[in-house]
């Protein structure tokens, strides 16, 4: 992502929440310069026509709530966060946690080029090593019939290596795997993918004298990663009621063990994919291919880990100048003067994010299409930084919860909005009945229908 000076505008919403829809919606339109027809989009979304020519056997639509995060700022760009999810709580949180980013400066994001792999399973080698000095010596030619899509190779893309390794002990025996390492630019890049190693395979037999069965992509896209850093100071996590150093030392004993423990891992890590799918679905790429990516990766070296690391700094120019100097220099340009010299809490997370911004979905559904103009991203990597750094600021707000008043308190009082929804509760019915089950700490469906009985009984 191209670092940017500030602009005018500016994602922090204060009470935007507490905004009726249709003012939400119109402060958006006018941040994105949303069309009239893009509006309705976002309101409509896919259409039943449109639906029936995306997938087979269609007989209807399934709507999830499309919501906003607010308050991020992106390598010195403020950006607003299109996020699909059914789940409460999630987008307060992240909201939340990126409020707290704007006092280190915000996030700061990168990533490799967008680089995937193909897969070919060779069986019946019967010589690994000269196989694999055939495919060495025949690199050259093997890219080049590789060289699949003209979409991707007008943007720069395409075959940049090929790989061979061999699996001796396998179950069906010994095989030589083939890895081709495509660039697909801003595409996810699976169908290029795909017909670039079906196009291989029967080459490599001839060549390896083996014979080739799965002709594949890895979601394992480890060659395609993207990350994002946050440094914030102790003062921003204090309260009347909690300490900010004792508030980081705790996120970072937290994370600590996430790190350990391969059964607090998988939950921290739901919590991160929590925002990340968010943003995945709302732009119409595949979440699946996202989760199974990040999950391999956290077991990359054998033991299933937390997929971030979290630790407090008692010295951020000393122990990460880069970082001192970045958020200096941010502070500077906004004109806004933070603590740089107590305590931060610096916080990083890098996976593999394979995502795209042409093709499929991304472009057949028209509120994805919508999505990716809020955003204002303009490339795939640019994308998959911004999706990790609301993965980032996710699992900040998750931690913080869980180091100081328990993570229930805040997701049992949004909760309390679909109990109420769920006993029958309409319009502002919803909105009074889950501030009782709040005041009185009972959010149980059975509560809330007693309630909406009491409501209806006053009214006759």
């Amino acid at each position: 992502m191209t670092e940017t000076q500030p602009t005018p505008r500016s994602s922090r919403l204060s009470g935007f929440y507490q905004l009726p829809m249709d003012e939400r919606l119109a402060l958006v339109a006018r941040w994105a310069g949303l069309t009239p027809e893009e509006v309705a989009w976002l309101q409509d979304g896919l259409s039943l026509a449109q639906a029936d020519k995306m997938v087979e056997n269609v007989v209807g639509r399934y709507a999830l709530p499309l919501a906003i995060g607010a308050n991020f700022t992106i390598n010195g760009r403020d950006i607003l966060i299109p996020m699909v999810i059914e789940e409460p709580s999630v987008v307060a949180a992240v909201s939340y946690a990126a409020r707290l980013a704007r006092l280190g400066g915000g996030f700061r994001t990168g990533s490799t080029e967008p680089v995937m792999i193909g897969q070919i399973q060779l069986l019946e080698v019967p010589d690994m090593e000269r196989a694999m000095a055939a495919i060495q010596a025949d690199r050259e030619e093997l890219l080049a019939l590789a060289n699949t899509s003209a979409t991707i190779a007008r943007q720069g893309g395409g075959p940049v290596d090929i790989q061979a390794r061999p699996l001796p002990e396998t179950p069906a025996g010994p095989m030589l795997i083939v890895h081709l390492l495509f660039d697909t630019r801003d595409a996810m890049g699976a169908n290029a993918i795909n017909t670039a190693v079906e196009t291989l395979a029967p080459r490599l037999e001839r060549i390896t004298g083996g014979r080739a069965l799965l002709r594949i992509l890895s979601n394992l896209s480890d060659q395609r990663r993207a990350w994002a850093e946050v440094a914030i100071p102790a003062s921003a996590f204090s309260s009347m009621d909690f300490n900010g150093l004792e508030v980081i030392q705790g996120i970072a004993q937290a994370n600590a063990f996430a790190v350990a423990d391969p059964y607090r891992a998988a939950t921290h890590n739901k919590g991160i994919l929590n925002g990340i799918d968010a943003v995945v679905l709302a732009t119409g790429n595949d979440w699946r291919a996202v989760e199974a990516g990040a999950h391999a990766y956290a077991a990359r070296d054998g033991r299933y880990r937390a997929l971030t690391e979290w630790r407090v700094v008692e010295d951020l120019a000393g122990e990460l100048p880069e970082l001192h100097a970045w958020r200096a220099a941010g502070q500077a340009a906004a004109g806004v003067n933070h603590p740089l010299d107590e305590p931060h809490l610096y916080g990083r997370l890098e996976m593999p994010l394979a995502v795209g911004i042409v093709g499929g979905a991304t472009r057949a559904h028209p509120t994805a299409r919508v999505a990716l103009k809020i955003l204002g991203v303009t490339s795939a990597r640019e994308l998959a930084e911004v999706m990790a750094a609301v993965g980032l600021a996710q699992n900040l707000a998750a931690l913080r919860a869980l180091a100081t008043e328990g993570i229930q308190r805040g997701h049992m009082a949004l909760h309390a909005r679909q109990i109420a929804v769920s006993a029958g509760a309409q319009g502002a019915q919803v909105d009074r009945i889950a501030a009782r089950l709040v005041q009185e700490g009972q959010i149980r469906l059975e509560r809330a229908r007693e309630l909406l009985q009491g409501e209806d009984q006053e009214n006759v």
